[in-house]
Protein backbone atom coordinates (compact mmCIF):
# COMPACT_ATOMS: atom_id res chain seq x y z
CA UNK A 1 0.00 0.00 0.00
CA UNK A 2 1.13 3.28 -1.23
CA UNK A 3 1.59 6.23 1.22
CA UNK A 4 0.97 10.00 0.90
CA UNK A 5 1.81 13.07 3.37
CA UNK A 6 -1.04 14.48 5.22
CA UNK A 7 -1.32 18.12 3.48
CA UNK A 8 -0.46 16.75 0.16
CA UNK A 9 -1.96 17.94 -3.21
CA UNK A 10 -3.15 15.28 -4.99
CA UNK A 11 -4.31 15.82 -8.94
CA UNK A 12 -6.10 13.12 -9.96
CA UNK A 13 -5.60 12.24 -13.84
CA UNK A 14 -7.78 10.19 -15.84
CA UNK A 15 -10.60 9.96 -18.61
CA UNK A 16 -13.97 9.85 -17.65
CA UNK A 17 -15.71 6.46 -15.59
CA UNK A 18 -11.83 5.75 -15.30
CA UNK A 19 -12.86 5.89 -11.34
CA UNK A 20 -11.52 8.75 -9.98
CA UNK A 21 -14.22 9.81 -7.70
CA UNK A 22 -14.88 6.09 -6.53
CA UNK A 23 -11.65 5.80 -5.29
CA UNK A 24 -11.49 9.41 -3.73
CA UNK A 25 -14.51 8.20 -1.56
CA UNK A 26 -12.59 5.18 -0.81
CA UNK A 27 -9.55 6.66 0.78
CA UNK A 28 -10.07 10.20 1.82
CA UNK A 29 -12.04 12.21 3.62
CA UNK A 30 -15.25 13.75 1.64
CA UNK A 31 -14.21 17.23 2.82
CA UNK A 32 -10.51 16.40 1.59
CA UNK A 33 -12.17 16.27 -1.84
CA UNK A 34 -11.98 19.06 -4.34
CA UNK A 35 -14.51 18.31 -7.47
CA UNK A 36 -15.13 20.08 -10.37
CA UNK A 37 -18.93 18.33 -11.28
CA UNK A 38 -19.80 19.32 -7.43
CA UNK A 39 -18.96 22.64 -8.55
CA UNK A 40 -20.77 23.05 -11.32
CA UNK A 41 -23.84 22.65 -9.24
CA UNK A 42 -22.70 25.24 -7.11
CA UNK A 43 -21.86 28.15 -9.30
CA UNK A 44 -24.67 26.39 -11.96
CA UNK A 45 -27.88 24.62 -12.59
CA UNK A 46 -26.25 21.25 -11.58
CA UNK A 47 -22.97 19.11 -12.10
CA UNK A 48 -23.72 18.36 -15.74
CA UNK A 49 -24.05 22.36 -16.95
CA UNK A 50 -20.68 22.72 -18.52
CA UNK A 51 -21.77 25.90 -19.20
CA UNK A 52 -20.65 26.67 -15.84
CA UNK A 53 -16.88 25.07 -16.24
CA UNK A 54 -15.33 28.09 -16.14
CA UNK A 55 -16.61 29.53 -13.33
CA UNK A 56 -16.44 26.52 -11.42
CA UNK A 57 -12.74 26.05 -12.17
CA UNK A 58 -12.64 29.51 -10.93
CA UNK A 59 -14.00 28.47 -7.26
CA UNK A 60 -11.82 25.08 -7.73
CA UNK A 61 -8.58 26.91 -7.94
CA UNK A 62 -9.42 29.28 -5.12
CA UNK A 63 -10.27 26.31 -2.90
CA UNK A 64 -7.34 24.85 -3.46
CA UNK A 65 -5.19 27.52 -2.86
CA UNK A 66 -6.54 28.33 0.36
CA UNK A 67 -6.34 24.77 1.39
CA UNK A 68 -2.80 23.73 0.25
CA UNK A 69 -1.52 27.74 1.82
CA UNK A 70 -3.10 26.02 5.47
CA UNK A 71 -1.53 22.57 4.85
CA UNK A 72 -4.21 20.48 4.30
CA UNK A 73 -4.29 17.55 2.64
CA UNK A 74 -6.40 18.35 -0.79
CA UNK A 75 -7.56 15.73 -3.64
CA UNK A 76 -8.52 17.48 -7.18
CA UNK A 77 -11.11 15.51 -8.72
CA UNK A 78 -11.36 16.86 -12.48
CA UNK A 79 -10.14 15.00 -15.48
CA UNK A 80 -6.68 16.17 -14.90
CA UNK A 81 -6.10 16.64 -18.44
CA UNK A 82 -5.24 20.03 -18.74
CA UNK A 83 -1.57 20.33 -18.55
CA UNK A 84 -1.57 24.25 -17.91
CA UNK A 85 -3.86 23.41 -15.02
CA UNK A 86 -1.46 20.69 -13.53
CA UNK A 87 1.49 23.21 -14.31
CA UNK A 88 -0.60 25.82 -11.79
CA UNK A 89 -1.39 23.51 -9.37
CA UNK A 90 2.15 22.07 -8.83
CA UNK A 91 3.39 25.82 -8.72
CA UNK A 92 0.67 26.26 -5.91
CA UNK A 93 1.85 22.92 -3.90
CA UNK A 94 5.26 24.83 -4.47
CA UNK A 95 5.03 28.08 -3.51
CA UNK A 96 3.90 26.69 0.24
CA UNK A 97 6.33 23.60 0.13
CA UNK A 98 4.11 20.67 -0.35
CA UNK A 99 4.43 17.46 -1.84
CA UNK A 100 1.90 17.89 -5.09
CA UNK A 101 0.95 13.79 -5.95
CA UNK A 102 -0.11 12.91 -9.34
CA UNK A 103 -2.63 9.95 -9.12
CA UNK A 104 -3.11 8.26 -12.81
CA UNK A 105 -5.88 6.07 -13.57
CA UNK A 106 -4.91 3.50 -16.11
CA UNK A 107 -8.15 2.17 -16.72
CA UNK A 108 -8.88 0.34 -20.02
CA UNK A 109 -10.58 2.75 -22.75
CA UNK A 110 -13.25 -0.59 -23.23
CA UNK A 111 -13.91 -0.24 -19.69
CA UNK A 112 -14.52 3.76 -19.12
CA UNK A 113 -16.99 3.32 -22.00
CA UNK A 114 -18.83 0.27 -20.51
CA UNK A 115 -19.19 2.32 -17.25
CA UNK A 116 -19.87 5.23 -19.02
CA UNK A 117 -22.73 3.64 -21.26
CA UNK A 118 -24.31 2.02 -17.75
CA UNK A 119 -24.68 5.84 -16.31
CA UNK A 120 -28.40 7.67 -16.55
CA UNK A 121 -28.46 8.99 -19.66
CA UNK A 122 -28.25 12.69 -18.25
CA UNK A 123 -25.12 11.79 -16.45
CA UNK A 124 -23.23 10.62 -20.20
CA UNK A 125 -20.63 11.81 -21.90
CA UNK A 126 -21.47 11.97 -25.31
CA UNK A 127 -19.12 8.84 -27.34
CA UNK A 128 -17.25 11.37 -29.08
CA UNK A 129 -16.20 13.45 -26.48
CA UNK A 130 -15.04 10.32 -24.09
CA UNK A 131 -13.39 8.89 -27.70
CA UNK A 132 -11.66 12.75 -27.69
CA UNK A 133 -10.58 12.58 -23.97
CA UNK A 134 -9.09 8.67 -23.87
CA UNK A 135 -7.08 9.63 -26.44
CA UNK A 136 -5.89 12.62 -24.45
CA UNK A 137 -5.04 10.86 -21.58
CA UNK A 138 -3.16 8.02 -23.71
CA UNK A 139 -1.29 11.11 -25.54
CA UNK A 140 -0.64 12.61 -22.07
CA UNK A 141 0.18 9.58 -19.72
CA UNK A 142 3.74 8.66 -20.76
CA UNK A 143 4.64 12.57 -20.20
CA UNK A 144 3.23 12.81 -16.40
CA UNK A 145 6.27 11.15 -14.78
CA UNK A 146 8.72 14.28 -16.09
CA UNK A 147 6.18 17.39 -15.44
CA UNK A 148 7.92 17.49 -12.02
CA UNK A 149 5.48 16.04 -9.59
CA UNK A 150 6.85 14.42 -6.55
CA UNK A 151 5.38 11.23 -7.18
CA UNK A 152 3.12 9.52 -9.83
CA UNK A 153 1.03 6.80 -8.28
CA UNK A 154 -0.63 4.16 -10.29
CA UNK A 155 -4.74 4.52 -8.94
CA UNK A 156 -4.90 1.32 -5.81
CA UNK A 157 -4.70 1.35 -2.36
CA UNK A 158 -3.17 4.33 -0.59
CA UNK A 159 -3.04 5.77 2.90
CA UNK A 160 -2.70 9.42 4.16
CA UNK A 161 0.04 9.56 6.57
CA UNK A 162 2.15 11.71 8.52
CA UNK A 163 4.54 13.68 6.93
CA UNK A 164 7.42 12.14 8.70
CA UNK A 165 6.48 8.78 7.61
CA UNK A 166 5.73 9.74 3.92
CA UNK A 167 9.38 11.28 4.27
CA UNK A 168 10.69 8.22 5.74
CA UNK A 169 9.32 6.04 3.10
CA UNK A 170 11.16 8.86 0.45
CA UNK A 171 14.28 8.34 2.53
CA UNK A 172 14.35 4.83 2.22
CA UNK A 173 13.42 5.09 -1.60
CA UNK A 174 16.57 7.53 -1.53
CA UNK A 175 19.61 6.77 0.12
CA UNK A 176 18.96 2.70 0.76
CA UNK A 177 21.50 1.22 3.03
CA UNK A 178 23.44 4.17 4.72
CA UNK A 179 26.33 4.84 7.56
CA UNK A 180 23.73 3.78 9.82
CA UNK A 181 23.56 0.00 8.66
CA UNK A 182 25.05 -1.73 11.15
CA UNK A 183 24.41 -5.07 9.19
CA UNK A 184 23.50 -5.49 5.42
CA UNK A 185 19.62 -5.25 4.64
CA UNK A 186 18.15 -8.86 5.38
CA UNK A 187 19.69 -10.14 8.76
CA UNK A 188 18.40 -9.65 12.56
CA UNK A 189 17.60 -5.67 13.21
CA UNK A 190 18.68 -7.35 16.78
CA UNK A 191 21.95 -7.35 15.36
CA UNK A 192 22.07 -3.17 14.84
CA UNK A 193 21.95 -3.10 18.78
CA UNK A 194 19.29 -0.48 18.75
CA UNK A 195 18.07 0.89 21.69
CA UNK A 196 14.88 2.75 22.25
CA UNK A 197 13.95 5.16 25.29
CA UNK A 198 10.67 6.40 26.56
CA UNK A 199 10.94 10.41 27.50
CA UNK A 200 8.35 12.17 30.01
CA UNK A 201 7.89 15.07 29.53
CA UNK A 202 4.52 16.21 29.89
CA UNK A 203 2.34 15.34 33.47
CA UNK A 204 -0.81 15.96 32.62
CA UNK A 205 -1.82 12.85 34.17
CA UNK A 206 -5.40 11.64 35.27
CA UNK A 207 -6.02 12.77 38.98
CA UNK A 208 -3.45 15.62 39.00
CA UNK A 209 -0.72 15.70 41.48
CA UNK A 210 -2.21 13.58 44.23
CA UNK A 211 -1.46 11.06 42.10
CA UNK A 212 1.60 11.41 39.77
CA UNK A 213 3.68 9.60 41.97
CA UNK A 214 1.43 6.71 41.60
CA UNK A 215 1.11 6.86 37.97
CA UNK A 216 4.76 7.65 37.35
CA UNK A 217 5.96 4.16 39.27
CA UNK A 218 2.81 2.76 36.88
CA UNK A 219 4.11 4.20 33.60
CA UNK A 220 7.87 3.18 34.74
CA UNK A 221 6.95 -0.61 35.66
CA UNK A 222 5.18 -0.85 32.30
CA UNK A 223 7.74 0.65 30.33
CA UNK A 224 10.15 -1.89 31.65
CA UNK A 225 8.14 -4.89 31.19
CA UNK A 226 7.18 -3.54 27.58
CA UNK A 227 10.92 -3.49 26.54
CA UNK A 228 12.28 0.11 26.75
CA UNK A 229 15.97 0.26 27.62
CA UNK A 230 16.45 3.91 28.59
CA UNK A 231 13.70 6.09 30.46
CA UNK A 232 14.38 9.92 30.64
CA UNK A 233 12.84 13.60 31.98
CA UNK A 234 13.42 17.46 30.69
CA UNK A 235 15.13 19.20 33.24
CA UNK A 236 12.80 22.18 33.28
CA UNK A 237 11.79 24.28 36.23
CA UNK A 238 8.26 24.74 34.43
CA UNK A 239 6.66 23.24 31.23
CA UNK A 240 7.92 24.87 27.79
CA UNK A 241 6.02 26.07 25.51
CA UNK A 242 6.13 23.93 22.42
CA UNK A 243 4.57 21.31 24.91
CA UNK A 244 2.45 22.98 27.24
CA UNK A 245 1.54 26.16 29.47
CA UNK A 246 4.44 27.32 31.77
CA UNK A 247 1.40 26.51 34.74
CA UNK A 248 0.96 23.01 34.01
CA UNK A 249 2.92 20.46 36.33
CA UNK A 250 6.74 19.57 36.10
CA UNK A 251 7.60 17.91 38.58
CA UNK A 252 11.97 18.45 39.40
CA UNK A 253 13.73 16.54 37.36
CA UNK A 254 16.51 15.18 39.31
CA UNK A 255 13.93 14.24 42.47
CA UNK A 256 11.90 12.30 39.79
CA UNK A 257 14.40 10.22 38.70
CA UNK A 258 15.25 8.73 41.83
CA UNK A 259 11.02 8.02 41.90
CA UNK A 260 11.72 6.13 38.69
CA UNK A 261 15.24 4.06 39.57
CA UNK A 262 13.54 2.86 43.07
CA UNK A 263 10.77 1.34 41.20
CA UNK A 264 13.06 0.21 37.97
CA UNK A 265 15.49 -2.07 37.77
CA UNK A 266 16.92 -2.37 34.26
CA UNK A 267 16.27 0.48 32.17
CA UNK A 268 18.84 3.27 32.35
CA UNK A 269 17.89 6.40 33.85
CA UNK A 270 18.47 10.13 32.67
CA UNK A 271 17.79 13.36 31.74
CA UNK A 272 17.41 15.33 28.06
CA UNK A 273 19.38 16.73 29.07
CA UNK A 274 20.43 19.00 32.21
CA UNK A 275 21.33 22.67 32.08
CA UNK A 276 24.58 23.61 33.16
CA UNK A 277 23.00 26.66 33.84
CA UNK A 278 20.71 25.54 36.83
CA UNK A 279 22.97 23.91 39.31
CA UNK A 280 26.72 24.25 40.43
CA UNK A 281 28.17 21.43 37.92
CA UNK A 282 30.39 19.79 40.57
CA UNK A 283 27.34 19.52 42.67
CA UNK A 284 25.25 18.15 39.61
CA UNK A 285 27.98 15.49 39.37
CA UNK A 286 27.42 14.43 42.93
CA UNK A 287 24.13 14.24 42.26
CA UNK A 288 24.37 11.51 38.96
CA UNK A 289 26.70 9.76 41.17
CA UNK A 290 24.16 9.31 43.99
CA UNK A 291 21.47 8.16 41.34
CA UNK A 292 24.03 6.21 40.07
CA UNK A 293 24.74 4.50 43.10
CA UNK A 294 21.11 4.12 44.25
CA UNK A 295 20.27 2.57 40.93
CA UNK A 296 22.41 0.09 40.63
CA UNK A 297 24.60 1.54 38.17
CA UNK A 298 22.16 2.93 35.22
CA UNK A 299 22.63 6.34 35.55
CA UNK A 300 23.19 8.31 32.05
CA UNK A 301 24.61 12.32 32.43
CA UNK A 302 22.60 14.43 29.76
CA UNK A 303 24.47 17.89 29.30
CA UNK A 304 22.83 21.07 27.25
CA UNK A 305 23.89 24.38 27.26
CA UNK A 306 20.45 25.60 28.27
CA UNK A 307 18.18 27.79 26.01
CA UNK A 308 14.91 28.68 27.51
CA UNK A 309 15.49 32.26 29.20
CA UNK A 310 11.99 32.77 30.48
CA UNK A 311 11.97 29.76 33.07
CA UNK A 312 15.53 31.32 34.23
CA UNK A 313 14.25 34.60 34.31
CA UNK A 314 11.66 33.32 36.63
CA UNK A 315 13.87 32.03 39.07
CA UNK A 316 16.53 33.98 39.48
CA UNK A 317 18.75 32.34 37.51
CA UNK A 318 22.00 34.15 35.68
CA UNK A 319 20.94 33.13 31.61
CA UNK A 320 24.68 34.33 30.33
CA UNK A 321 24.72 34.81 26.26
CA UNK A 322 24.81 32.01 24.42
CA UNK A 323 28.90 31.54 23.64
CA UNK A 324 29.35 31.76 27.72
CA UNK A 325 26.63 29.02 28.09
CA UNK A 326 28.63 27.03 25.37
CA UNK A 327 31.74 27.69 27.61
CA UNK A 328 30.15 26.66 30.82
CA UNK A 329 28.93 23.09 28.69
CA UNK A 330 32.41 22.74 27.93
CA UNK A 331 33.67 23.13 31.86
CA UNK A 332 31.16 20.88 33.00
CA UNK A 333 32.52 18.31 30.39
CA UNK A 334 35.97 18.41 31.50
CA UNK A 335 35.11 18.57 35.26
CA UNK A 336 32.49 16.15 35.85
CA UNK A 337 34.78 13.04 34.93
CA UNK A 338 36.93 14.51 37.70
CA UNK A 339 34.32 14.80 39.96
CA UNK A 340 33.82 10.98 39.43
CA UNK A 341 37.18 9.93 39.61
CA UNK A 342 39.62 9.33 41.99
CA UNK A 343 41.04 11.97 44.16
CA UNK A 344 40.34 15.61 44.59
CA UNK A 345 41.95 17.60 42.06
CA UNK A 346 41.75 21.64 41.71
CA UNK A 347 40.08 22.12 38.48
CA UNK A 348 39.93 25.63 36.41
CA UNK A 349 37.97 26.30 33.07
CA UNK A 350 36.67 29.22 31.39
CA UNK A 351 33.93 29.77 33.61
CA UNK A 352 34.37 27.02 36.49
CA UNK A 353 36.47 26.71 39.34
CA UNK A 354 36.46 23.98 41.49
CA UNK A 355 38.90 23.72 44.72
CA UNK A 356 38.42 20.55 45.01
CA UNK A 357 36.73 17.53 42.79
CA UNK A 358 35.70 15.09 45.10
CA UNK A 359 32.38 12.76 45.05
CA UNK A 360 31.86 10.00 47.51
CA UNK A 361 30.35 7.70 47.11
CA UNK A 362 31.55 7.54 43.22
CA UNK A 363 28.95 6.21 41.09
CA UNK A 364 29.09 2.46 40.96
CA UNK A 365 29.77 2.30 36.57
CA UNK A 366 33.55 2.82 36.37
CA UNK A 367 32.42 6.10 33.23
CA UNK A 368 29.11 7.48 33.84
CA UNK A 369 28.32 7.93 29.95
CA UNK A 370 27.41 11.77 29.25
CA UNK A 371 25.56 12.65 26.54
CA UNK A 372 25.22 16.17 24.97
CA UNK A 373 22.26 17.75 23.35
CA UNK A 374 21.70 19.95 20.51
CA UNK A 375 23.10 19.76 16.79
CA UNK A 376 24.72 22.96 16.76
CA UNK A 377 27.38 22.79 14.19
CA UNK A 378 30.23 25.30 15.22
CA UNK A 379 30.15 24.53 18.92
CA UNK A 380 28.45 21.83 20.37
CA UNK A 381 29.31 19.02 18.09
CA UNK A 382 32.41 19.68 18.78
CA UNK A 383 32.36 19.66 22.14
CA UNK A 384 30.59 16.43 21.43
CA UNK A 385 33.38 14.87 19.26
CA UNK A 386 35.98 16.22 22.15
CA UNK A 387 34.12 15.03 25.35
CA UNK A 388 30.67 13.20 24.95
CA UNK A 389 29.69 9.53 25.09
CA UNK A 390 26.81 10.26 22.80
CA UNK A 391 25.02 13.06 21.02
CA UNK A 392 20.83 13.19 20.92
CA UNK A 393 19.53 14.69 17.86
CA UNK A 394 16.00 15.80 16.62
CA UNK A 395 14.44 16.13 13.10
CA UNK A 396 14.01 13.59 10.34
CA UNK A 397 16.87 11.59 8.42
CA UNK A 398 18.08 13.97 6.32
CA UNK A 399 18.58 16.39 8.92
CA UNK A 400 20.45 13.72 11.31
CA UNK A 401 22.57 13.13 7.76
CA UNK A 402 23.54 16.82 7.96
CA UNK A 403 24.22 16.98 11.93
CA UNK A 404 26.23 13.66 11.69
CA UNK A 405 28.62 14.49 8.55
CA UNK A 406 29.15 17.67 10.86
CA UNK A 407 29.99 15.41 13.78
CA UNK A 408 32.07 13.28 11.98
CA UNK A 409 34.43 16.27 10.32
CA UNK A 410 34.74 17.48 14.00
CA UNK A 411 35.95 13.68 14.78
CA UNK A 412 38.69 13.79 12.31
CA UNK A 413 39.78 16.83 13.33
CA UNK A 414 40.58 15.90 16.60
CA UNK A 415 41.67 12.30 15.84
CA UNK A 416 38.38 10.44 17.28
CA UNK A 417 36.39 7.34 15.75
CA UNK A 418 32.53 8.81 15.77
CA UNK A 419 31.99 4.93 15.96
CA UNK A 420 32.75 5.76 20.01
CA UNK A 421 29.71 7.90 20.01
CA UNK A 422 25.92 6.86 20.62
CA UNK A 423 23.66 8.78 18.65
CA UNK A 424 20.64 9.12 20.48
CA UNK A 425 17.44 10.45 18.64
CA UNK A 426 14.28 12.22 20.47
CA UNK A 427 10.64 12.62 19.09
CA UNK A 428 7.23 12.77 19.98
CA UNK A 429 4.92 10.11 18.62
CA UNK A 430 1.52 8.61 18.92
CA UNK A 431 1.17 4.99 18.13
CA UNK A 432 -2.78 4.42 16.15
CA UNK A 433 -4.45 2.08 14.98
CA UNK A 434 -4.89 0.10 11.45
CA UNK A 435 -6.57 2.45 9.79
CA UNK A 436 -5.34 5.41 12.07
CA UNK A 437 -4.95 9.02 10.37
CA UNK A 438 -2.42 11.55 11.85
CA UNK A 439 -3.70 14.69 13.74
CA UNK A 440 -4.74 17.24 11.61
CA UNK A 441 -1.73 19.60 11.28
CA UNK A 442 -1.38 22.77 14.31
CA UNK A 443 -3.23 25.98 14.19
CA UNK A 444 -0.36 28.73 13.23
CA UNK A 445 0.67 31.11 15.56
CA UNK A 446 2.23 31.16 19.27
CA UNK A 447 1.95 28.01 21.64
CA UNK A 448 -0.33 28.52 24.30
CA UNK A 449 1.24 30.30 27.51
CA UNK A 450 3.52 32.29 25.21
CA UNK A 451 6.66 32.24 23.37
CA UNK A 452 7.43 32.24 19.76
CA UNK A 453 7.91 28.75 19.40
CA UNK A 454 6.28 26.25 17.15
CA UNK A 455 4.32 23.37 19.31
CA UNK A 456 6.45 20.62 19.44
CA UNK A 457 5.20 17.86 15.87
CA UNK A 458 4.18 14.83 16.78
CA UNK A 459 4.29 11.34 14.22
CA UNK A 460 1.32 9.61 14.37
CA UNK A 461 1.10 6.24 12.69
CA UNK A 462 0.43 2.41 12.38
CA UNK A 463 3.10 0.16 14.17
CA UNK A 464 4.28 -0.52 10.67
CA UNK A 465 4.34 3.56 10.05
CA UNK A 466 6.62 3.54 13.02
CA UNK A 467 8.82 0.56 11.67
CA UNK A 468 9.50 2.69 8.65
CA UNK A 469 10.64 5.82 10.20
CA UNK A 470 12.83 3.72 12.26
CA UNK A 471 14.11 2.34 10.05
CA UNK A 472 15.23 5.16 7.77
CA UNK A 473 16.47 7.05 10.77
CA UNK A 474 18.58 3.47 11.81
CA UNK A 475 19.87 4.06 8.00
CA UNK A 476 20.81 7.65 8.74
CA UNK A 477 22.76 6.66 11.56
CA UNK A 478 20.74 6.55 14.86
CA UNK A 479 21.30 3.77 17.09
CA UNK A 480 18.83 4.66 20.12
CA UNK A 481 15.35 6.02 19.40
CA UNK A 482 14.08 7.75 22.33
CA UNK A 483 10.38 8.82 22.00
CA UNK A 484 8.39 10.84 24.44
CA UNK A 485 4.16 9.32 23.60
CA UNK A 486 1.89 12.00 23.02
CA UNK A 487 -1.02 9.81 24.58
CA UNK A 488 1.49 8.69 26.99
CA UNK A 489 -1.23 8.55 30.33
CA UNK A 490 -3.70 6.67 28.49
CA UNK A 491 -4.69 3.30 29.06
CA UNK A 492 -2.69 1.13 26.36
CA UNK A 493 -0.08 3.81 25.36
CA UNK A 494 2.79 2.56 26.65
CA UNK A 495 2.26 -1.17 25.41
CA UNK A 496 1.59 -0.22 21.84
CA UNK A 497 5.04 1.59 22.00
CA UNK A 498 6.04 -1.98 23.14
CA UNK A 499 4.10 -3.61 20.74
CA UNK A 500 6.20 -1.46 18.31
CA UNK A 501 9.45 -2.35 19.84
CA UNK A 502 8.81 -5.72 19.73
CA UNK A 503 7.76 -5.29 15.70
CA UNK A 504 10.88 -3.65 15.18
CA UNK A 505 12.76 -6.85 16.57
CA UNK A 506 10.56 -9.44 15.34
CA UNK A 507 11.37 -8.35 11.76
CA UNK A 508 14.12 -10.20 9.36
CA UNK A 509 13.72 -6.96 7.31
CA UNK A 510 11.56 -4.13 8.80
CA UNK A 511 11.50 -2.40 5.39
CA UNK A 512 10.13 -5.13 3.60
CA UNK A 513 7.80 -6.25 6.27
CA UNK A 514 6.40 -3.01 6.64
CA UNK A 515 5.58 -2.83 2.85
CA UNK A 516 7.81 0.49 1.41
CA UNK A 517 7.29 1.68 -1.63
CA UNK A 518 8.72 -0.12 -4.53
CA UNK A 519 11.59 1.18 -6.42
CA UNK A 520 9.42 2.19 -9.46
CA UNK A 521 7.60 4.41 -7.40
CA UNK A 522 8.75 7.62 -5.83
CA UNK A 523 7.48 8.27 -2.53
CA UNK A 524 5.87 11.26 -1.15
CA UNK A 525 7.50 13.32 1.66
CA UNK A 526 7.22 16.72 3.13
CA UNK A 527 9.22 18.83 0.96
CA UNK A 528 10.36 21.66 3.52
CA UNK A 529 8.08 20.98 6.69
CA UNK A 530 9.46 23.57 9.25
CA UNK A 531 10.80 21.99 12.25
CA UNK A 532 9.77 22.83 15.82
Amino acid sequence: MERIAEGSLVVLVGPPASGKSTWAAAHVAPDEVVSSDRLRAVVGTGERDLAASADAFAVLDLIVAARVRRRLTTVVDTLGLDPDRRAGWRAVAAQHRVPCVAVVFDTPAADCRRRNAGRPLQERVPPTVLTGQLAAYAGQRPGLEGEGFDAVLVAGPVRVVDRAVAGAVRALTAHGTDRGSAIRDGASPAATGLRFGLHLSTFRAPAGPAQLGQRLRDVAVRAERAGIDSLWLMDHLRQIPQLGRAWEDMPEAVVTLGHLAAVTSRVTIGCLVHAVTYRNVAHLGKIVATLDVLSGGRAVCGLGAGWYGPEHDAYGIPFPPAGERLDLLEDALRLLPLVWGKGAPRFEGRRIVAPEAMCYPRPVQEHVPVVVGGSGRRRTLRLVARYADACNLTGEPDAVRAALDVLHRHCADVDRDPATIEVTHVSTIRVTGAGGRPPAPPASGPPPGGGRRRRAPVVAGTVDDHVLRIEALRRAGVQHVIVALDDVWDDGAVEAYGELISAWRSRENPVTAAGASSPRTRATGSVGTPGP
